[in-house]
């Protein structure tokens, strides 16, 4: 038998979720590498009040190393322990010392080591390259062995080819069915529409006119508002801030309210092909999922048969107006169905050994892309 992969993976955090989107997703992929015989070590920092904010205690599928992120030396110490990995992951985002990792990482490059740029925000990553032609990462993209991103599609692999990647590889978002699933609903997560997801500048615009604008229209709708730095927001008065949610209460959120809405970041709708971890959280635990439109969600859910899917938030409103108990039960039961045999983490952990070349029943590393 084969051994399986050892995977330095350089992120912003696997123990908190707390401002970090990327927990899911990460946790995901992680766990389901780990089942298939793969030894992850994930470096993060202590940045940002994440490990005051743990959502999660060290895990057995993988080995974590916090690292402080004031100045390099922790993080030079880091990167001299994965010398020697089968694999070295660099995530965008990490939040501190970006640059610096982006550039460092390549220096562990050998035979036998792949380096991968892993972009969890290719159109933000894409828009900021394509605005600065001095941007630092610029030059750096052609020395990566893949890219792999959270999203995107087409449009996100062919702005890659042209800044000189060898290789881009979407790996959407997923579900972990023993992570995010049915549970009973909850009295404190009751309501008619809910909408979990941080104050961001490149998200407010939407969020207004998708939920409070839905909101308004429909003042005597229980609306729910969850996560961070809505704070000072002015909300109509039928809209309740849950503040943040941790995410061993995604489930009971998503089983609670009739509807659960999605809606995505500027950058992400522009490039479409990119569903948020929302999506699968939300379809895994059996909810009815309304979704700003995007382009490519037909690729994940059918619409209309396992997601509403809305263009406005006048639509929203007429969707959570339209929408019974039975209705709701229906469309949730759908998606459950499709991700549970699509879109799961095992299936991203294969699409992702292809991808670097891994054959359980041979040599463990082929050339990038190998069969």
């Amino acid at each position: 038998m084969s051994r399986g992969l050892r995977i330095a993976f350089f992120g912003s955090s696997l123990v908190s979720a707390y401002w970090n989107g990327a927990a899911t997703y990460y946790r995901g992929l992680i766990r389901a590498l780990h089942a298939r015989g793969h030894r992850v070590t994930f470096y993060e920092p202590d940045a940002y009040g994440r490990q005051e904010h743990r959502d999660l205690d060290d895990p057995d599928w993988a080995r974590v190393v916090v690292y402080s992120a004031h100045g390099t030396d922790g993080l030079e110490a880091c990167l001299e322990d994965a010398w020697g990995s089968d694999v070295v992951v660099k995530a965008s985002g990490v939040g501190t010392f970006d640059a610096f990792l982006e550039a460092r990482v390549l220096e562990l490059r050998r035979s036998g080591t792949q380096v991968v740029f892993w972009d969890v925000d290719a159109p933000a990553t894409l828009e900021r390259v394509a605005k600065d032609a001095h941007d630092l990462f610029r030059p750096l993209i052609p020395r990566y062995d893949h890219i792999l991103t959270y999203g995107g599609g087409a449009p996100v692999v062919n702005a890659y080819r042209e800044l000189g990647a060898r290789r881009c590889v979407p790996i959407y978002n997923a579900l972990d069915p023993d992570t995010h699933h049915p549970v009973p609903p909850e009295a404190r997560f009751a309501g008619d529409l809910c909408f979990l997801g941080n104050r961001l500048p490149d998200r407010e615009a939407r969020v207004e006119d998708f939920f409070l604008k839905a909101a308004a229209l429909l003042p005597q709708a229980r609306m729910l508002l969850g996560g961070s730095g809505w704070e000072q927001r002015v909300l109509p008065g039928n809209v309740r801030r849950l503040g943040h949610v941790y995410t061993q209460d995604h489930n009971a959120l998503n089983c609670s309210a009739r509807a659960v809405l999605n809606i995505h970041r500027d950058s992400m709708a522009r490039f479409g092909f990119s569903p948020a971890t929302r999506v699968f959280e939300a379809a895994g635990a059996g909810a009815c999922l309304i979704t700003d439109a995007f382009e490519g969600v037909e690729q994940f859910l059918e619409p209309g048969r396992e997601v509403l899917v809305a263009r406005s938030g006048e639509e929203v409103a007429e969707h959570v107006q339209r929408l019974t108990d039975t209705e709701a039960r229906r469309l949730g039961q759908a998606a459950l169905r499709r991700v549970l045999a699509e879109h799961t983490y095992a299936h991203r952990a294969v699409q992702v050994e292809a991808e670097l070349g891994y054959r359980a029943a041979g040599a463990e590393v082929l050339a990038p892309g190998g069969t």
